[in-house]
C-alpha cells in the first residue's frame, strides 16, 4: 500500500508543495504490533508510479515489496522541479561548475537537514518504525545516488545503509574523495553501490572515476558490495532491475 500526501519544506522551497510517498507492507496493516525498518528515498515521484514518473517510468517499487513481502517500510519524496536547476542544487552537497549547468550551488546539507530532523522524527511518530540507526537506510540514483553516499557517510550516525545508484561522482571528484577519506563512519555501514555498463560514456573517465571512488570506500569501515551493471542505462528501468540487489543488500543483516 503506498500513501501520499502534500509537504512543504520551508528551507529550500518556502510553501510551494511536493508529494511525499510511504509504502507500508501488507503485513504492517495486520500485524498492528510489529514494527519496521525503514528505507529513505529521493526523486519519490519515480519510486511507485508510472503516472507520477518524469519520464512515464516508475521503479516498480511497490511491486517489488509486494511480490518478495520485504518487511520494510519506504519513504520517498518529490524532488524540486525548478527549471533553474532545482533538483541539481538541492541534491548536490557541494557547489560545482559544470558546461552544462553552469555554477551549481549545493544545498545538499540543507536537504539532508530537513530529512534527518524534520522528516524521520515525523515518520517515526506516525508509523510504528524502527527508529535507530540499523533499522534506517537511504538510497537514490544519479543525483539521488551521490546525496546517498553523502547521506550515510556525514550523516552515519543516523543512517546505517545506503543504496547508491548511478551515483553523480562527476560534479566534484575531489570533494567527494575528500568526503570518503574523513567521514567517521562505523564499521557496520552498508553501502551498496552501482553503475550500468553503457553509462560510462556519458562523462569522460567515469569508469576511472566509479572504480577510484570504489577503491577509497573499500578503505574505510564500510561493508561495500559494488556492481558495474551488464546493459545497464541511466534510467528507471536499470534501476528497476538492480532492486533485488539493493534491497538484500540493505536488509542482509536484519
Amino acid at each position: 500500500m503506498v500513501n501520499t500526501w502534500d509537504i512543504t519544506i520551508p528551507q529550500l522551497t518556502g510553501k510551494e508543495k511536493r508529494k511525499a510517498y510511504i509504502y507500508l507492507p501488507e503485513s504492517y496493516i495486520h500485524e498492528d504490533t510489529e514494527r519496521y525498518p525503514v528505507l529513505y528515498m529521493f526523486d519519490g515521484h519515480n519510486v511507485f508510479f508510472d503516472s507520477h514518473a518524469t519520464y512515464g517510468k516508475c521503479w516498480g517499487m511497490a511491486e517489488y515489496m509486494d511480490c518478495t513481502e520485504t518487511p520494510l517500510i519506504i519513504v520517498a519524496i518529490e524532488c524540486n522541479h525548478s527549471p533553474d536547476f532545482g533538483r541539481l542544487k538541492e541534491y548536490s552537497p557541494f557547489d560545482f561548475s559544470d558546461p552544462q549547468f553552469g555554477r551549481i550551488t549545493g544545498k545538499g546539507k540543507i536537504t539532508m537537514d530537513w530529512f534527518v530532523n524534520t522528516l524521520k522524527p515525523y515518520i517515526d511518530e506516525r508509523y510504528r518504525t524502527l527508529a535507530d540507526r540499523p533499522h534506517t537506510f537511504i538510497a537514490g540514483s544519479s543525483m539521488g545516488g551521490l546525496m546517498s553516499l553523502y547521506a550515510v557517510l556525514k550523516y552515519n550516525h543516523i543512517f546505517s545503509g545506503a543504496g547508491v545508484l548511478s551515483p553523480s561522482l562527476w560534479t566534484d571528484p575531489h570533494k567527494i574523495e575528500m568526503l570518503i577519506r574523513t567521514a567517521p563512519v562505523r564499521k557496520d555501514t552498508v553501502i551498496y553501490m552501482d553503475y550500468g555498463e553503457e553509462e560510462f560514456c556519458s562523462h569522460p573517465g567515469m569508469k576511472k572515476l566509479f572504480n577510484r571512488t570504489v577503491s577509497l570506500l573499500s578503505d574505510r569501515p564500510v561493508l561495500l558490495t559494488s556492481r558495474i551493471v551488464p546493459g545497464g542505462t541511466h534510467c528507471e528501468a536499470s534501476w528497476e532491475r538492480q532492486l533485488p540487489f539493493l534491497i538484500h543488500t540493505l536488509m542482509y543483516s536484519i
